[in-house]
C-alpha cells in the first residue's frame, strides 16, 4: 500500500532489543540471557515496524473514506476485523484502559488534601506512608498574620 505522504524511512532498530528477545522467547526461542541472532532481531524489528506503519496507513485510508481527517479507534477496529486474534487483543486492551480510567475517576485526587480527609492522611503519616506533617488549609496565612502582628508590636515599642 502506498503511503499518503512519502517519508524517508528511519534505518536501524525502532524497538528495544530486550523487548524483542522477550517476544521471541514467548514464541519458543532461547531464553534472553542466551539471546538470539542479531539478524533475527533486525528482521523481527523490521516486520513489526512495517506492520504498524501499514496498519496505521490502512486506518488513515478508512478515515479518509469516511471523510474524516482524524483517525479514530473504530478505524483500527475496521482494519483488524479479519484477524480475530488481533482484534480481540486490541479490544481487551481498550477494555482495560477504560477500566483504569473509571478507577481513577472513583478516586477523587482533589479531595485528598481537604479537611475531611486530614484524619486519614494523619493516620497514614503516622504509619510512615507520607513524609512530613499533614498541613491544614490556611496555616500559612495564619502564620503570616502572626508575624505581621509581632512586627507591628515591635514597631509600636520603638516609637
Amino acid at each position: 500500500m502506498a503511503e499518503p505522504r512519502a517519508r524517508q524511512r528511519h534505518r536501524g532498530q525502532f524497538f528495544n532489543t530486550a523487548d524483542l528477545q522477550d517476544l521471541l522467547y514467548a514464541f519458543g526461542d532461547n531464553p534472553p540471557p542466551i539471546g538470539c541472532l542479531p539478524s533475527t532481531l533486525a528482521t523481527l524489528d523490521e516486520i513489526l515496524t512495517d506492520f504498524i506503519i501499514e496498519t496505521c496507513h490502512a486506518a488513515a485510508l478508512c478515515a479518509s473514506y469516511s471523510r474524516r481527517q482524524k483517525i479514530k479507534v473504530d478505524d483500527f477496529k475496521w482494519v483488524l476485523r479479519k484477524d480475530e486474534r488481533l482484534l480481540g487483543r486490541a479490544l481487551e486492551q481498550l477494555w482495560k484502559d477504560r477500566g483504569l480510567k473509571e478507577e481513577r475517576k472513583m478516586m477523587d485526587v482533589d479531595q485528598v488534601g481537604k479537611a475531611e480527609n486530614a484524619e486519614v492522611l494523619a493516620g497514614i503519616a503516622e504509619m510512615g506512608g507520607v513524609g512530613g506533617e499533614v498541613r491544614k488549609k490556611g496555616k500559612r496565612r495564619k502564620r503570616k498574620a502572626e508575624d505581621d502582628a509581632v512586627g507591628d508590636a515591635k514597631r509600636a515599642r520603638e516609637t
